[in-house]
């Protein structure tokens, strides 16, 4: 199950475009370390087709379908070491949605940078049925767009300065008031 992606229009989608260019042109474009050899080559295109035509729910769908992902993955064990465990079932819909929607964050920020809308609030996109008490205080909250982009920008993968979106499967997104 995907986000609900309130303001996605033809702007936003260009926007996202743009933005996936922006981290390839600068080599930030975040690549998982649960993508196999092919998952890193096609993630790319992969991710910049789903911005330009799709959604997280294609994306996910792509990652599964062409096998892009590693079956396994090193864990630290308690005792020391490592052992090898096999990556989640979900492990395609976490890397698809937290991508998609950071990706369409930055797209919105710079519709709202280009018709002079001052913030952008978080809202929850997508139902959770135990919802993390970190994502419930971040649900209404405004994001100076300029702000929100440059941390999107400076940091790839999960982590921001800001804490939107605040982690993997936390639903939460942003709207335009």
């Amino acid at each position: 199950m995907g986000l609900e992606y309130r303001d996605m229009d033809v702007d936003v989608r260009a926007n996202m475009v743009q933005e996936v260019a922006f981290d390839l042109d600068n080599g930030t474009i975040y690549t998982s370390p649960r993508l196999n050899e092919e998952g890193s080559r096609l993630w790319p295109d992969t991710l910049k087709e789903a911005a330009e035509n799709h959604s997280d729910v294609w994306l996910a769908g792509q990652i599964r379908e062409q096998r892009l992902l590693k079956s396994h993955e090193n864990r630290a064990k308690p005792s020391g070491g490592f052992t090898q465990a096999q990556i989640p079932f979900t492990a395609p819909d976490t890397l698809a949605e937290g991508e998609f929607n950071r990706f369409y964050i930055r797209g919105l920020c710079l519709k709202a940078l280009a018709e002079d809308i001052p913030y952008l609030i978080a809202y929850r996109a997508r139902p959770s049925a135990n919802p993390r008490a970190e994502s419930e205080a971040i649900i209404g909250k405004k994001f100076d767009p300029q702000q929100l982009l440059d941390d999107l920008r400076a940091t790839t993968g999960i982590d921001t300065v800001l804490g939107l979106p605040p982690g993997p499967n936390s639903g939460l997104s942003v709207t335009i008031p």
